[in-house]
């Protein structure tokens, strides 16, 4: 048992040595390739050995004929494990390459794909994050380039409503200065008109650059849709008289919710401005209002014959207004858009879809808690 103990102790000591050897080595060669440090491993299992073999055979003085039998069967031992540590190091260098090479495509803007032939598990496992990296920044490139034209046209009609009032203003108030209006007081009336618009454009931008910025502030409260419904209706009943519109409400449920009432009626009162405008003269616009399993829906149905099935994804984009023309009344563009975001602000739902003669938009909201 001594020698035994004693065999062990130094085959110890020089597997020790050649393993601090080779980990200064790996300490030295960690910024290189992995073929090199793959063949340190191999080189310190190896060294290690003869080095043991070595120190036992000094120790037991071994004939020198026994130890070059011992010393030859570690070299060839070391051969073949050298050979395949390097091997096996450039297969997985070749593939980490061929990884990075397809890697490269995220910065040309193009779809990641995985290098053909087989990999290590962890080589497997990367790439498949790459490849669902990818497809999460082409979804974000498409988003983007969807939020810059919109950003585009916003600006473009932007631009055009306001020029159009500003310009009707300005020659006002030169006619006014001028001495050459022939009824002050008309003037006087529009110029008021217009600026009330521009006043409600700008309102509008502001309230939108606080949704896209997640700064609208909620102060929920529970109401009562039936009442939300009846102050929404009473509020678009003058403009629905000028354009000879009628307004329907028979449906509406008394159904509690938790919204903030102030937003929740500028999205009805958004929703029945929209749908009057283009509804033609003795048109019906219909608030309905009802239970369903995922809490209760509002919806306002014009008669604007319809929206294009190709427009109808687009409904609720920042600046769309469908094939009308860019007249005033045509507004910004932007109801719909402050619509969606205040909805999605309370964890609601916005849709729209066709119904026979026109329209429907939707707001599905949560139910207050009893």
């Amino acid at each position: 048992m001594h020698d035994i103990l004693l065999m062990a102790l130094y085959a110890f000591l020089g597997a020790a040595a050649a393993g601090l050897l080779g980990a200064a080595a790996l300490w030295l060669l960690r910024r290189r390739s992995l073929t090199a440090s793959l063949g340190v491993v191999a080189a310190v299992a190896v060294t290690a050995m003869l080095a043991g073999t070595l120190a036992v055979a000094w120790a037991m003085f071994l004939s020198s004929h026994d130890l070059t039998v011992v010393t030859t069967v570690v070299a060839m031992a070391a051969v073949v494990s050298l050979a395949t540590a390097l091997l096996l190091g450039r297969w997985v260098v070749a593939r980490s390459r061929a990884l990075t090479l397809a890697a490269r495509s995220f910065g040309d803007g193009g779809d990641f794909a995985a290098p053909d032939g087989p990999a290590t598990a962890e080589l497997e496992a990367l790439g498949r994050e790459l490849a669902a990296t990818s497809a999460k920044l082409a979804r974000s490139r498409e988003r983007e380039r969807a939020l810059e034209t919109s950003r585009r046209e916003l600006v473009a009609w932007i631009s055009h409503d306001l020029r159009t009032p500003l310009a009707g203003l300005r020659a006002m108030s030169e006619a006014l200065e001028d001495g050459v209006a022939a009824d002050p007081e008309r003037y006087l009336r529009q110029m008021r008109t217009e600026v009330e618009r521009l006043n409600g454009m700008v309102g509008d931008l502001f309230e939108l650059s606080r949704i896209h910025a997640g700064a609208l502030a909620l102060s929920p409260s529970r109401v009562c849709v039936y009442d939300l419904v009846g102050d929404a209706l009473a509020g678009a009943d003058p403009l629905a008289r000028e354009h000879g519109v009628r307004l329907v409400g028979d449906r509406v449920e008394p159904v509690p919710v938790e919204v903030d009432g102030k937003e929740m009626s500028r999205v009805l009162g958004n929703l029945l401005v929209n749908a009057i405008r283009r509804t033609p003269a003795d048109g019906t616009v219909a608030v309905a209002a009802e239970r369903s399993d995922e809490g209760v829906v509002l919806s306002v149905t014009d008669g604007c014959g319809g929206i294009p099935e190709e427009d109808l994804p687009r409904v609720f984009d920042t600046g769309w207004r469908g094939t009308n023309a860019r007249t005033p009344p045509a507004g910004a563009g932007l109801g719909l858009a402050i619509v969606r975001g205040i909805v999605e602000a309370h964890q609601g739902r916005a849709a729209v879809r066709n119904v026979p003669g026109g329209c429907c938009f939707e707001v599905r909201l949560p139910t207050a808690e009893v």
